[in-house]
């Protein structure tokens, strides 16, 4: 292969995360030439409405798994936070990259923490997931929603619309804004998504030459926890309709996975936990599933008109994440 396209989007940190890509593979091969094809998806045009009230996640991708399918290019470089549990026919991501600071950024110009925020203070995201937790924390706070790639979200902030808005921190951290952090939330207080601080990369199915090339840059454990995190989000099947989230962490051999379903409002909220063998993640991502629809998340379900998926459906869809031939 002489020449290895790579589809991204057209914000920031869509093509920092193209470009991290493209120096690595350059580095590693400078034989290889690589090229980016800049595309702008539905979700970076909508920007007037919430993600879960105009088609989800899938939004940012779909455009560049059509140029994919099309021949128009190799591989696109995705977070894996904004992937759909389902994938398109013939692709798969497969490359897992090591994963960057999971957790969620509390950002202000003059406020440290969420707990500093006055009464009626206003605070901006766009994650339902956020949403509901900052709302069953502080019922006293204004939470609106705000899209947009990261820089306009700031900018925004700077300009006094909003009193503090929640970012992920590995955004933040990768386009060297580590600074705009006032503090980091924990796991405990702000679950992150599945997958979040993660770059995945999706191939065609089959196309070998190419999965080559990447092999150096897969990372095993961030796989492992992708495939527990992403296994418990595809049972579930809430999309941007329902606020989930699945965090990991890996404890020798052990793989250890809290998840969370809330209502929007923030007024039920449903966690749970367990551990496993890394070989069992995709199990363990089920069987916490099970835990949360168990404990209340069903309910939570029902009432948006939402049931989980069914099993095959989430084997299925795990078996995209997982390289069979490692």
């Amino acid at each position: 292969m002489d020449t290895l396209r790579i589809a991204t989007r057209r914000s920031p940190l869509a093509l920092w995360q193209a470009e991290d890509v493209k120096a690595r593979v350059q580095a590693m091969d400078p034989s290889v030439q690589v090229e980016l094809v800049e595309m702008t998806t539905k979700g970076d045009v909508l920007l007037d409405s919430p993600l879960a009230k105009i088609g989800g996640k899938g939004l940012f991708v779909k455009e560049l798994e059509t140029a994919m399918l099309d021949g128009l290019a190799d591989i696109a470089v995705h977070s894996i936070k904004d992937v759909p549990a389902v994938l398109p026919e013939g692709l798969q991501i497969v490359h897992i990259m090591e994963r960057e600071n999971p957790h969620d950024a509390f950002v202000s110009n003059h406020y440290e923490t969420p707990e500093s925020l006055p009464e009626g203070a206003v605070v901006g995201t766009c994650s339902l997931r956020r949403q509901a937790q900052l709302m069953a924390r502080f019922p006293h706070l204004n939470v609106h929603n705000l899209r947009g790639n990261v820089n306009s979200r700031l900018a925004k902030l700077d300009n006094g619309e909003f009193d503090a808005i929640i970012l992920a921190a590995a955004g933040l951290i990768r386009l060297d804004m580590p600074e705009r952090i006032a503090s980091e939330m924990s796991v405990e207080h702000s679950l992150p998504a599945a997958g979040q601080g993660i770059v995945g990369i999706e191939t065609r199915i089959g196309d070998d030459r190419t999965s080559a090339i990447l092999d150096k840059l897969h990372h095993q454990e961030t796989s492992v926890r992708v495939m527990a995190e992403r296994a418990l989000s595809a049972r579930l099947d809430g999309g941007c309709q329902v606020p989930i989230a699945a965090y990991s962490e890996m404890r020798g051999e052990q793989i250890w996975l809290r998840g969370l379903v809330a209502s929007p409002d923030g007024k039920q909220l449903v966690t749970a936990d367990a551990n496993a063998h890394q070989n069992e993640a995709i199990d363990l991502g089920v069987k916490v599933a099970e835990m949360l629809l168990y404990r209340g998340a069903s309910d939570i379900l029902k009432a948006l008109g939402l049931t989980p998926a069914p099993l095959e459906e989430v084997a299925a869809s795990a078996s995209k994440y997982v390289r069979r031939d490692r």
